[in-house]
């Protein structure tokens, strides 16, 4: 089969990119086989590629942690019915660490498909089948595969962890990227005024015209005053930020009495000044949030499957060029997903 792969750790990541062959994966007990028909990049596969702490990564690797297509083979224990559906992927695997008595029970344990091991950019690709969707023939597969982990971070970031609620303010730093668009459409979706962030304007404009109700131009400045002047100086409700360091005590700064903070992501560092004094006086809260299970798999996706909300696609890029795809994420010149397509 043929896979595009990243063939050493390195920064910049494009110039290590490559379409290859290799031998077609086979399905284990409890997989499924898919025939990739679309798979979407995610800034997880470039810093997959430059090297993640913790993570020992082998090489070449194979990233991509969303795909559809459909399932051609199934493993031992799988219902032969999925051979013939079309699929979508939640790439984030919960593991079940054993209990240990001498401490409380530990958080999520999550293990991704496309960061701990080979992912899906490529022709074929195994994985559990407790970790696929049948989606209908009518979704297109870019698409479906620009939807999957994005809508779905977004969806635990507001709905899980912050609690998001009708007619609250939402600010969505960075707009442009996948999460945040994830994040923009959710929200309006939860009837919310949302207030966005970019350093150009064009994003900014793009975002409106899909209806963002407010827009900030970033300048490197701090802009938590022109924020709370959009609110009547009460601020807003919840942030939602994967930008990190950058915006980070603008985003402390921006929240109202009893605030939710949450962040998926920290693409310009993950060690902000912040505001402890606001923080307490004001009773904030902080909150991490990554990924998500299957049931918030399953409600996010529902809003793709009966036609509520729509990914923005920025390009379709066949995968032979590939490395084209990875160097626009790189140069963060893109405007929503970009999807490679397989056939």
């Amino acid at each position: 089969m043929k896979a595009l792969v990243v063939n050493k750790k390195g920064d910049p990541v494009a110039p290590n990119v490559t379409v290859t062959d290799l031998p077609t994966p086979e399905p284990g007990p409890g997989e499924v086989r898919i025939a990739t028909e679309a798979s979407a990049l995610n800034h997880l596969d470039l810093w997959t590629a430059r090297g993640l702490p913790g993570v020992e990564t082998l090489w070449p690797h194979i990233g991509g942690s969303d795909c559809c297509g459909r399932v051609n083979a199934v493993g031992d224990g799988v219902d032969e019915a999925w051979v013939g559906c079309r699929v979508v992927l939640n790439a984030a695997l919960e593991l079940n660490d054993p209990p240990n008595p001498s401490s409380a029970p530990a958080g999520r344990n999550i293990w991704m498909i496309g960061e701990h091991g080979p992912g899906a950019h490529a022709e074929m690709l195994c994985a559990p089948a407790t970790n696929v969707l049948a989606i209908p023939e009518h979704i297109s597969a870019v698409d479906a595969a620009a939807y999957g982990l994005t809508h779905l971070t977004a969806w635990r970031m507001l709905h899980s962890r912050a609690q998001l609620r009708q007619g609250e303010t939402v600010l969505i730093t960075g707009i442009g990227g996948g999460v945040a668009l994830a994040c923009l459409n959710i929200a309006k979706w939860s009837g919310c005024r949302v207030i966005v962030t970019s350093r150009h304007q064009w994003k900014l404009d793009r975002a409106t015209a899909l209806g963002a109700d407010e827009a900030v131009l970033d300048q490197g400045e701090s802009w938590s005053r022109t924020v709370r002047s959009m609110t009547s100086k009460r601020g807003v409700d919840v942030c939602a930020d994967s930008v990190g360091q950058a915006v980070h005590h603008s985003c402390i700064g921006s929240l109202a009495r009893g605030g939710r903070f949450v962040t998926c992501g920290c693409t310009t560092g993950a060690a902000p000044q912040t505001d402890l004094a606001r923080i307490f006086w004001n009773q904030l809260s902080v909150l991490g949030s990554t990924m998500g299970d299957m049931n918030e798999f399953r409600q996010s996706t529902a809003l793709l499957t009966s036609g509520q909300i729509t990914p923005v696609i920025d390009q379709a890029i066949p995968a032979n060029d590939g490395a084209k795809a990875y160097a626009r994420l790189e140069a963060g010149e893109q405007f929503g997903k970009i999807v490679l397509t397989w056939t």
